[in-house]
């Protein structure tokens, strides 16, 4: 067995010692396995949502990109440098408020009650199990090529031996060994790529050395066009590479989970600098080194390798080794994230909402189990009989669920007139035109890219549906007025997950009113305070004691 191996073996034991570590946790209660009880810090969430959501695609995607198409791939890291710090500050701390006070535990179910529609909940879950396997399976892909290229083993074991580590510690440790197991990947994956950057970069001549002998062999390369100025005059496409990443985070299941699992609302404010911090030093570096592959080996067979073909050309042996498992890092920090929403979307959006509504928490964390495992399993078999591009794979689904959720998540927590009918067009009028976009190849046709348009067709949809829907019921309304506010909640409304929603929706309506009385107080002072604070929450009392209990509609 050679030193590669032994490496990369090791670090799988460690993946898989983090999985043993939280089985305990997870087990604890579907809020646990599903969402770490929502205990989740800063650093760990800022972190793991960037692992998760980079990918074996900076690793391979992203700089065979760079070396196809020359400058123009940097449109799209552009875009993700800035993705997360949008990202976290529009949606972070109102969803995570939000998803609490409507007792959801995953996105999916999230936006079936914010809505009050199941027919929400059942398309979302239907684009959500497609695409987010489709996703999981380009990373089984790179994965599998990864390992192959490091181990000597064929592209089929390499596949079972990798996939089958995330797959055991994602079982075992759900939420919580995702999360923190992302954490020490992203740490990995940014001083491996680093090492590599800091390495390659002076042996081209640094940036302008690279650009002149890119010159050299062809001007195009250096072009906002991309090579042979491909996309020239196109700037639908470059709009659109830019935003995927810059603004399509936000519609990613398994991204914006990590909202709802933040410890608190104020966690967004450190998580965005975390984010931030790792983005600017990470982001760039990938395609740098895909551009740079074009002068040091410019006849690499496999352009999605050029990194691990470059890391052997640069390092000893076992320093190879060790940087290479920064790209199984990248891999299976997005390969668990999304087996993990995937299995919670089979749970708990598919079995618990219309097969067994009475399932207990056992009941919930076995089927969760057995859906990663099934959906691993079944991920295995399709890389191996049906291996696409990863860049191609992974910018298609990317782009059909960021233009499904995306626009229904950023309405949730902003806007008050949206309604599950605008919220509804918005998803079908999203995901469907970017699936259109891309089967018809309409991007050459019209200079839009699929993302572009996608966003553009769901933002229409949900301002022309929204003239047709009813307004939300008064607890989504005093719901959403409570996950705006800057000031903390109160604890006895952040104190769990609630599985009767009533009471829930009471807790919200009594403290508001309290907040009422409490203002009353302020704005008549010729009383005096005893008979103030009396008849105030004596009005307050009446309004809520003996009313009919308000439950959120959820049938649709």
């Amino acid at each position: 067995m050679n030193l590669d191996i032994i490496v990369f073996f090791i670090y799988l034991l460690a993946m898989l010692g983090i999985g043993l570590y939280f089985t305990r946790k997870a087990s604890a209660s579907a809020d646990h396995y599903l969402l770490g009880n929502r205990k989740i810090g800063a650093p760990v969430t800022a972190i793991s949502m960037q692992s998760s959501s980079m990918s074996g695609f900076m690793f391979m995607g992203g700089p065979a990109q760079a070396f196809q198409e020359g400058w123009h791939a940097l449109w799209y890291a552009i875009g993700d440098a800035g993705g997360s710090i949008v990202n976290l500050s529009v949606l972070g701390k109102r969803m995570r408020r939000m998803s609490q006070l409507l007792g959801a535990l995953s996105p999916v179910e999230y936006l079936e009650k914010r809505f009050e529609s199941t027919a929400v909940r059942v398309y979302g879950a239907v684009v959500a199990i497609i695409f987010l396997f489709a996703y999981a399976f380009a990373q089984f892909i790179a994965a599998g090529k990864a390992l192959e290229a490091m181990s000597g083993f064929s592209y089929e074991l390499a596949l079972v031996i990798g996939i089958g580590v995330i797959v055991v510690y994602t079982v075992l440790g759900g939420f919580l060994a995702v999360a923190f197991s992302g954490f020490v990947q992203g740490i990995i994956m940014l001083i491996g790529v680093s090492v590599i950057g800091v390495m390659v970069l002076p042996q081209v001549g640094g940036l302008s050395g690279l650009n002149a002998q890119l010159a050299e062999i062809d001007p195009t390369y250096l072009s906002i066009w991309g090579k042979d100025l491909i996309y020239y005059g196109q700037w639908g496409v470059i709009l659109g590479a830019v935003l995927i990443y810059a603004i399509g985070y936000m519609g990613l299941p398994h991204v914006s989970v990590k909202h709802m699992s933040m410890e608190g609302g104020d966690t967004t404010k450190n998580a965005v600098l975390w984010s931030a911090g790792f983005n600017q030093l990470f982001t760039f570096t990938p395609y740098i080194l895909g551009l740079s592959a074009i002068i040091i080996m410019p006849t690499v067979s496999d352009p999605e390798m050029v990194i691990p073909e470059m890391v052997y050309m640069v390092f000893p042996g076992i320093l190879a080794a060790i940087l290479l498992s920064a790209i199984m890092a990248a891999i299976m920090s997005t390969c668990d994230a999304l087996l993990m929403q995937a299995g919670t979307t089979l749970s708990r959006d598919v079995y618990s909402r219309f097969i067994n509504k009475n399932a207990s928490h056992k009941q919930q964390l076995l089927v969760s189990r057995l859906c990663i495992l099934v959906g691993g399993i079944v991920g295995i078999v399709v890389a191996v009989y049906e291996p696409p591009t990863v860049f191609a794979l992974v910018i298609f689904a990317f782009g059909v669920l960021g233009n499904t959720f995306m626009v229904p998540y950023i309405a949730s927590v902003y806007s008050k007139n949206a309604n599950k009918i605008g919220v509804l067009c918005a998803m079908v009028g999203g995901s469907v035109t970017n699936i259109v976009w891309e089967m018809f190849t309409f991007q050459n046709a019209t200079g839009i890219h699929p993302f572009l348009a996608g966003v553009l067709v769901s933002l229409i949809a949900m301002l022309i549906g929204n003239k047709f829907g009813t307004p939300p019921s008064d607890p989504i309304l005093n719901a959403f007025d409570l996950a705006k506010q800057n000031k903390r909640i109160p604890k006895k409304l952040e104190k769990g997950i609630f599985d009767d929603l009533a009471p829930e929706a009471q807790n919200i309506s009594r403290f508001l009113e309290t907040q009422e009385a409490q203002k009353d107080l302020v704005e008549r002072p010729s009383e005096s305070r005893e008979s103030q604070q009396k008849t105030s929450l004596d009005k307050a009392h009446r309004r809520t004691v003996g009313q009919p209990e308000v439950r959120l509609n959820l049938e649709g």
